[in-house]
């Protein structure tokens, strides 16, 4: 007696996909091999393309989900994991920001540095804890050039809106916002370290080592006391997927987030259409003046400066929250 269409389809349903691979027509399997009285007929209903198909389609959900998750973690083994990272803080650094209004005025004494602006208008303090266990050479170098006060007087010369702003650019105009390393520093091997690239710029306050983003002049790079000393913070209120990668992520910021904040939100130098792209094409045909321009590009129009920096103690060494990056 031939099965009927529905309790082929109801005794499908329920057989699991590895049964459904291995229990061909010669499978001796009771639930599904058929009577001897109507071989033939049988035969073809099993053998049939079309039941194969409707069971397929009537699998489990769960069995579905966990082929899809494991398709998943497959094509997650090529992203880095944050999970062992140590991030532990184990230095704690200030800086205080300012802006100086006199900045630009014609009767500024020539060479003033800014540390010594007369009408100096504080913003705040931010405190950043650095990841001295995960990157120590870069974390050491920036903790003795904050204690040598070698960034103080130090202009935050490029603001992105909505992603990040810069300081520490290198060079001998300390009148002009500009830092002069301190003598002792480390030779920072980590620069070409693929493992120091590890962290993401994944959330606002996030302290990093500019190598991508790195203003400083060709002819200083050459030097051979050169130094990386240039850094960035990002300011929110999304991530900065497009700093990943090329800048070192060293630290973040413990306090003073409402001064970066407040920095953020300063208006910048934006230079029109027909500028940038005449811009590109004196930079195309190799016009060194074009980079020169160029620098200017994303200035802020208040001069935000670093008023001060040094160490704040670590009594007891301690990890950073889960949600830091």
């Amino acid at each position: 007696m031939a099965f009927p269409s529905s309790s082929i389809r109801a005794a499908s349903s329920t057989v699991h996909p590895t049964y459904l691979s291995l229990h061909l027509p010669n499978s001796h399997h009771a639930s599904s091999r058929p009577s001897n009285t109507n071989h033939d007929n049988s035969y073809k209903c099993v053998k049939s393309p079309k039941i194969v198909r409707r069971s397929l389609f009537s699998l489990p959900a769960s069995f579905l989900l966990l082929h899809v998750s494991s398709s998943l973690a497959i094509d997650d083994t090529n992203t880095p994991s944050t999970s062992a990272v140590d991030t532990t803080i184990t230095d704690r650094i200030f800086m205080d920001f300012s802006v100086c209004p006199s900045y630009f005025r014609s009767d500024r004494p020539l060479g003033a540095e800014l540390s010594s602006c007369p009408d100096s208008e504080p913003l705040g303090r931010v405190v950043f804890g650095l990841y001295g266990r995960l990157l120590p050479v870069t974390a050491a170098n920036f903790k003795a050039t904050c204690t040598a006060a070698a960034y103080r007087g130090t202009l935050v010369h490029k603001l992105l809106q909505g992603q990040f702003f810069a300081a520490g650019r290198q060079g001998s105009r300390r009148d002009k916002g500009e830092v002069q390393p301190p003598s002792g520093l480390v030779r920072n091997s980590e620069t070409v370290n693929p493992k120091a690239f590890k962290l993401r710029h994944a959330r606002p306050g996030t302290l990093s080592l500019c190598l991508g983003e790195n203003d400083d002049d060709d002819d200083i790079k050459l030097n051979p006391n050169y130094h990386n000393v240039e850094f960035l913070v990002t300011t929110g209120p999304g991530p900065c997927p497009e700093l990943d990668g090329q800048n070192i992520v060293f630290g973040t910021v413990l306090e003073g987030m409402d001064v970066i904040t407040s920095i953020a939100t300063i208006p910048t130098y934006k230079p029109a259409e027909r500028i940038r792209l005449f811009n590109d094409f004196a930079q195309l045909i190799g016009d060194e003046r074009a980079q020169t321009a160029r620098a200017m590009w994303d200035r802020p129009l208040k001069t935000v400066y670093i008023s001060d920096c040094g160490e704040l103690k670590v009594t007891k060494k301690y990890l950073s929250p889960p949600s830091l990056p």
